[in-house]
């Protein structure tokens, strides 16, 4: 019986087991032409100019705060989005939006199938761009495929170098405007070049130009297939009424080349040209069904379409459809489509409802917020003349840009009397000034004394801070304990 044998086995070693990974088959996507390839060229320009340019545009905030309309300011502990200020006790306004874009997500799936993926995710955006690059320098599939095979020369070179250079600019200003989000974008870009900026920026600008340039540049579909979870998690959120980038067989089958004085009968319209595996991205062949590599650009419905229309039929052989649809139409049957279904409604309502809860939030968003911290050690002083005193920490937080002046009172104990360490008051007042800095976190010290006699062991303070200017008010309260308390 014939073995087969390994052709790497050397003799007197033992064979060296088959390789289970393949090694990566360079792609060569053709340029498209089409509706779809226009939608993605604008989309592009856009995402990327938002990108570039956002942590650009100006917003007037008051004086000593950043002027920037999109900032993540650490130092300030701040979240800056044009009108929208969201402090670290506001992290719930973040977590909704994070939600609310999380659902977003969903509903496009569920409806679209990998909408996302083949438009607006940064790897197929970054991706493409890096594509317009190399075939600027290199040419079209059919020109970077004969220069990748001709042998070294000054002109292959100087292509080569070229487009890599291009790309590593590219990855730097993108790693450079990452940075700007995350502080003031011309204060940055200033101390940036001048060796005076903060470490982190430039470790995060470097960590971002390497990723940019690599995925980007060199991994490309690797990135998509491998290493991003959302192939796996999409097939929980699509069901059979989902549109997908489809192959409608029930037209194409069967396939064949087409002669010139061959018509159509007996036959179908897909002319097995390959032009919808060529301007793939991810280097596949639609016409297998669906796979996990796709990511639905939908580039290959513009190049089927122009195809059909140079033989001169309708267009639409790739389409978005369903399976359920072309399954429906190669039996004889009317397909069916459901957009709106028990799942797009969920999606949409959660959508809805939870972007409610937040803009209600935000335009009942108070200026100013208390926090009242009584003393635990000692929890409370016995005075000579029998009254019982009581501290307190109070915490304003001022979320206006300009400096205000609140009027604090208290009630719930009888003949209870305060004040305010460093703040005077006039005597016999029963509320006194406290003035707020901009933007900003005042803490006061309060001592609260009451005849102990007229007491329970243990009464409720009501602390009540007011703006007269606004009418903006705010009561928090605290236990008041006396010598009986347990």
């Amino acid at each position: 019986m014939n073995q087969i044998t390994n052709p790497t086995h050397t003799a007197g070693m033992p064979p060296r087991p088959p390789s289970l990974y393949e090694g990566r088959k360079q792609i060569y996507p053709k340029l498209a032409h089409g509706k779809f390839r226009m939608v993605k060229w604008i989309v592009m320009a856009v995402t990327l100019g938002i990108y570039y340019l956002l942590p650009w545009v100006r917003w007037e905030r008051g004086e000593g705060i950043p002027n920037q309309a999109v900032l993540a300011d650490f130092s300030s502990e701040k979240f800056y989005f044009f009108f929208i200020e969201i402090w670290p006790q506001e992290v719930y306004y973040l977590a909704g939006l994070l939600i609310v874009a999380t659902l977003g997500l969903f509903l496009v799936t569920s409806l679209l199938g990998r909408a996302w993926c083949g438009y607006t995710c940064p790897q197929t955006v970054w991706t493409d761009l890096y594509i317009w690059v190399e075939r600027a320098f290199e040419g079209d599939r059919a020109a970077r495929m004969r220069l990748d095979k001709a042998a070294w020369s000054l002109n292959k070179a100087a292509r080569k170098i070229g487009k890599h250079v291009v790309w590593l600019i590219i990855a730097f200003l993108t790693g450079g405007v990452w940075v700007l989000y995350w502080h003031d974008a011309p204060t940055i870009a200033r101390t940036f070049f001048t060796g005076e900026a903060p470490l982190t920026a430039y470790f995060f600008a470097g960590i971002l130009t390497l990723t940019t340039y690599f995925l980007a540049g060199w991994m490309r579909e690797q990135v998509c297939t491998y290493m991003c979870p959302w192939p796996r998690i999409q097939g929980a959120l699509t069901d059979d009424y989902a549109l997908n980038v489809t192959y409608r067989y029930d037209r194409g089958e069967p396939r064949g080349a087409l002669r010139k004085d061959q018509g159509f009968e007996g036959r179908g319209d897909c002319i097995d040209c390959k032009q919808c595996v060529q301007v793939c991205p991810m280097g596949i062949d639609i016409r297998d069904g669906a796979q996990l590599e796709c990511i639905h650009c939908a580039l290959c419905i513009d190049a089927c379409d122009d195809i059909m229309k140079r033989v001169d039929r309708p267009t639409g052989l790739i389409a978005y459809d369903t399976d359920l649809a072309v399954a429906a139409r190669a039996a004889g049957q009317k397909p069916t489509y459901k957009l709106v279904r028990a799942r797009t409604v969920l999606y949409a309502f959660l959508m809805l409802a939870i972007s409610g809860l937040i803009l209600f939030g935000l335009a009942n968003k108070p200026t100013f917020q208390v926090n009242v911290l009584k003393d635990r050690s000692p929890p409370f002083v016995q005075l000579a003349g029998g009254e019982v005193r009581n501290g307190y920490t109070l915490k304003l937080i001022n979320k206006a840009t300009t400096a205000r002046e609140t009027v604090i009172s208290i009630s719930g104990i009888p003949g209870a009397d305060f004040e305010i360490i460093g703040v005077p008051k006039t005597e016999g007042a029963i509320s006194t000034k406290l003035p707020l800095e901009q933007y900003g976190v005042d803490r006061f010290r309060m001592l609260v004394t009451a005849p102990a006699a007229s007491l329970p062991h243990r009464s409720s303070l009501e602390i009540t801070i007011t703006d007269p200017e606004t009418g903006e008010s705010h009561t928090s309260t605290a236990a008041f304990v006396t010598a009986g308390a347990k």
